[in-house]
């Protein structure tokens, strides 16, 4: 494996971050290949859902490394590699953390999420994680911000002063913390994490591509905007969706009582 692993399986692709030994915390080459991997995802046309996991039983991802990409964005020292010149670059964009594939990502948390990682998931769709796994945003302990959309996202996804205290102390909360809160929705064993993680992608999956995709981004349009304007924003996707042949064979097949066949289109 790479240090960015992309698996097809019929329509999902399962993306594996594969620098165990650094607690799957990026360097440069892995935050550039991620960027790429998404990408292809996004682009795909057979792809339909999305697993991120991290390869090991300790960490889904530490974020960035300390030793390799935080003196780059400080400025500490210059690029050395291509690798660092192209992060450097998509940095500019906001970096892996900000990255929307335009499909449903599930996250299956394998172990500590934390800084970057924990970035990640709050960018995620559906969560599911071990009983291990921590969630933390430490930046503020080494001086740093946590700018991939930790002070956006965060407020949103769990209750306000739970999320001031996790942004402000730099300090970790439990598995059961976040299910609790809300921010996950399930606690697994490790053996069964990427069963329950296909188990969920495979019901999506099942469902048609475009009225998904609509759905999924009408919910992220719409979150923190007034009332009547998001209801303008949802009506234009479900305008989208209905003119479709897809809108056509689900009811079709209903009453037919078979299985639809789903072209997205």
């Amino acid at each position: 494996m790479a240090v960015v692993d992309l698996e097809v399986r019929g329509s999902i692709a399962l993306i594996t971050m594969n620098r165990p030994e650094q607690l799957n915390a990026m360097d440069a080459e892995m935050a550039v290949r991620l960027i790429d991997t998404f990408e292809e995802v996004r682009r795909s046309e057979d792809i339909r859902v999305v697993i991120l996991t991290g390869a090991g039983e300790k960490a889904f991802s530490a974020g960035g490394d300390l030793d390799a990409v935080i003196p780059l964005m400080t400025g500490a020292r210059p690029p050395e590699t291509e690798w660092e010149k192209r992060w450097l670059e998509i940095r500019k964009f906001g970096g892996p953390f900000k990255t929307d594939v335009g499909k449903p990502v599930i996250a299956a948390v394998n172990g500590h999420a934390v800084a970057g990682g924990m970035e990640m998931v709050l960018n995620t769709d559906i969560r599911i994680c071990v009983p291990n796994a921590t969630f933390g945003i430490p930046e503020v302990k080494v001086g740093l911000f946590p700018g991939g959309g930790s002070t956006v996202r965060l407020r949103d996804q769990i209750p306000f002063a739970h999320a001031m205290h996790a942004l402000l102390t730099g300090d970790s909360f439990s598995a059961e913390d976040a299910l609790r809160y809300g921010m996950v929705n399930a606690i697994v064993s490790a053996d069964s994490l990427m069963e329950e993680a296909m188990k969920i992608a495979e019901k999506i999956a099942a469902n048609a591509p475009l009225a998904v995709q609509a759905i999924r981004s009408s919910f992220r349009d719409c979150t923190g905007v007034p009332e009547q304007q998001a209801l303008a924003i949802e009506s234009e996707y479900s305008a989208r969706v209905h003119a479709t042949e897809d809108a056509i064979e689900g009811p079709k097949a209903f009453l037919e009582k078979r299985k639809p066949v789903y072209r997205g289109r």
